[in-house]
């Protein structure tokens, strides 16, 4: 794994060891670098891409790497960057698709400091944290906890309550989120706008993953691979809100929405005779029908014709190649 240079955070927004009751570097020296390939034919390969980069935090002297799941979801070759310039192979270990969270383990010792978990639940707007991506204090950006809010994504992924940071890391992807006494408490995940994109008034933000909802898995997901539960129903769909409306954005490449008819451009009006209110109100009647496999009434609207199907959901991780171990 070459190392490939990220532009750095400039000094005045790095955090500063008078602001934090811990050793900075130290606990920063446990974020390292991570690059994935991924098969051309591998099922995410559409969507997330063949190299995906990013980064991923030590949460144990095992070298057992927490990361973004889309990160590392059918990953055949993965390597993973210390502070101090070594590069170690890494094989994914397991993916939530719930959560969104991905394990890595290290192929060798890794000998950094581990990060412990904090409290994500007590994170509360004005704390300040760092969002860390691996490279030490050049990487590291001083920010503010600024919301605590239900998110929706449009590949039917719901957290109940996410956070939200500012400003925001230009290189979010499975940067560790720092609190105040130097534990972890989130993954960067996302960029968002709040407000109207481009405009005076806008701001970008991190969406953060909290570290709680991990905390009751994580040793299913060391032992099996993935949660020791029922899989939710998954459909294969991407959807967007225009309006009070909820749109199809488009359909998983040979997912049950795509094999029940499903296009495109549809306007979705009911799930088993009830109207979604909302991107997150639909995830929740669907995942609420039962496990995987469970079969959902779908009512759509499409060039003005009221169209009915009925979906055969699956587990998603069925469609996905399983981590082979080099």
């Amino acid at each position: 794994m070459a190392k490939e240079k990220l532009p750095v955070i400039p000094f005045e927004l790095q955090p500063k060891s008078a602001d934090f009751d811990f050793d900075i570097d130290r606990a920063l020296a446990g974020v390292v670098g991570l690059k994935a390939i991924v098969p051309e034919n591998a099922f995410t390969a559409k969507t997330l891409g063949t190299e995906r980069m990013g980064h991923g935090v030590v949460i144990r002297q095992t070298g057992l790497v927490l990361t973004m799941g889309y990160l590392v979801v059918e990953a055949e070759t993965i390597w993973l960057r210390t502070i101090d310039g070594r590069t170690i192979q890494g094989h994914t270990l397991a993916f939530d698709q719930e959560t969104g969270f991905g394990l890595v383990q290290a192929m060798s010792s890794l000998d950094l400091p581990v990060l412990p978990f904090g409290e994500s639940r007590t994170v509360e707007p004005g704390d300040r944290v760092i969002v860390a991506g691996a490279g030490g204090r050049e990487l590291a950006l001083a920010a503010q906890v600024v919301a605590r809010q239900e998110f929706a994504g449009y590949w039917e992924y719901l957290l109940d309550e996410a956070f939200y940071t500012a400003r925001a890391h230009p290189f979010w992807g499975g940067a560790a989120v720092i609190d105040e006494g130097g534990k972890l408490i989130g993954l960067a995940s996302l960029q968002v706008e709040q407000g109207q994109r481009g405009k005076k008034n806008s701001t970008s933000l991190n969406m953060v993953v909290p570290i709680d909802i991990v905390k009751p898995s994580l040793g299913d997901l060391v032992k099996y691979g993935r949660p020791n539960r029922p899989a939710r129903p998954w459909l294969g769909l991407y959807a967007t809100e225009l309006g009070e409306r909820i749109v199809i954005a488009g359909v998983a490449d040979g997912g049950p929405a795509e094999k029940a008819g499903i296009d495109t451009g549809d306007i979705l009006l009911a799930i088993e005779d009830e109207r979604p209110k909302s991107l997150a109100d639909l995830w929740r009647r669907i995942w609420s029908l039962g496990p995987a496999g469970v079969e959902v009434s779908v009512l759509v609207e499409r060039e003005g014709r009221i169209v009915a199907t009925k979906i055969r959901s699956a587990d998603r991780l069925a469609f996905t190649r399983a981590p082979v171990l080099h």
